[in-house]
C-alpha cells in the first residue's frame, strides 16, 4: 500500500512541475514580446504587428546537441478574435528544424512569428507545418514602422525574427516545423484538444492572463 502511495505521490508531482513549466514558458514568452516591443528602433513594426492574425512566440529555442544542426523549442500562438480585435487563449506548440540564419552559433534564441493572412492562420492549425513548404516566409523588418516594400515582404504569409545575446533582427526560418505540444495543452487546459479549437474556443487559463495582456498592450484593437 505504501509503494502504491509513493507512486501516486510522484504522478501528481509529476503532473504539478508541468503545470508549473508550461506556466513559467508563458511568463517567459510575455518577457519576450514585452522586451521587443519595448526597443522601439529594434521593435517588430507596429503597423505588422497590428496587421497579424496569429503570432507564435517561442522563447529560448535550443540547440540539439544529440541532432547535427537540430533545434528544438516549445511555444505558443494566439490568434486576434475577429469580433473584438483581442487575442485568444494561447495554444501550445513545438517547433523543430529550421535554418536559424545569422543566429546560427547561439545556445538559446527567442523567435517570433507574425502571420499575416486568414490562409496562413488556418495552414498552422494543421497537426504538422512547415515554414516555407506549407505557407510562404520571409524574414521580418525591425523598427517602429515598415520601410521595406519587398515583394517577399509584401506576399509572404509569415514574417520571422529571433533574439539572441541582445540582437533582434529578422530570419528566414524556411524548413523548421511547427506541431501541436498536447503535453502542454493538457497541463493548462486539463484535457487534450486542438488547437484549432483551443484559439477558437478556450477560456484563457492560470498563467496566461501576462501574456495577453502584453499581446493587447502592443495592439491596435480591430472591429
Amino acid at each position: 500500500m505504501k509503494l502504491k502511495h509513493f507512486a501516486v505521490a510522484l504522478l501528481l508531482t509529476g503532473v504539478l512541475f508541468g503545470a508549473d513549466d508550461a506556466v513559467r514558458r508563458l511568463h517567459d514568452a510575455a518577457e519576450v514580446i514585452t522586451d521587443v516591443m519595448g526597443t522601439s528602433d529594434k521593435a517588430i513594426p507596429q503597423d505588422l504587428f497590428d496587421k497579424a492574425e496569429c503570432l507564435v512566440i517561442v522563447p529560448g529555442v535550443k540547440k540539439a546537441a544529440f541532432i547535427v544542426g537540430g533545434k528544438y523549442g516549445r511555444g505558443f500562438i494566439s490568434c486576434r478574435h475577429r469580433e473584438t480585435g483581442g487575442w485568444s487563449a494561447p495554444a501550445a506548440v513545438r517547433v523543430e528544424g529550421g535554418s536559424f540564419g545569422f543566429q546560427i552559433g547561439a545556445s538559446e534564441t527567442d523567435v517570433v512569428m507574425a502571420v499575416m493572412n486568414r490562409r496562413g492562420a488556418d495552414k498552422l492549425m494543421e497537426s504538422k507545418f512547415t515554414l516555407g513548404a506549407d505557407a510562404s516566409v520571409a524574414a521580418g523588418p525591425v523598427g517602429r514602422t515598415t520601410s521595406a516594400d519587398t515583394d517577399a515582404l509584401m506576399t509572404a504569409e509569415i514574417l520571422t525574427w529571433s533574439r539572441a545575446r541582445g540582437v533582434f533582427a529578422g530570419i528566414a526560418l524556411n524548413g523548421a516545423t511547427l506541431r501541436p505540444d498536447d503535453d502542454t495543452n493538457k497541463q493548462l487546459y486539463g484535457t487534450v484538444t486542438s488547437n484549432r479549437e483551443i484559439i477558437a474556443h478556450a477560456k484563457p487559463p492560470a498563467g496566461s492572463h501576462e501574456l495577453l495582456d502584453v499581446l493587447n498592450k502592443y495592439s491596435s484593437h480591430r472591429g
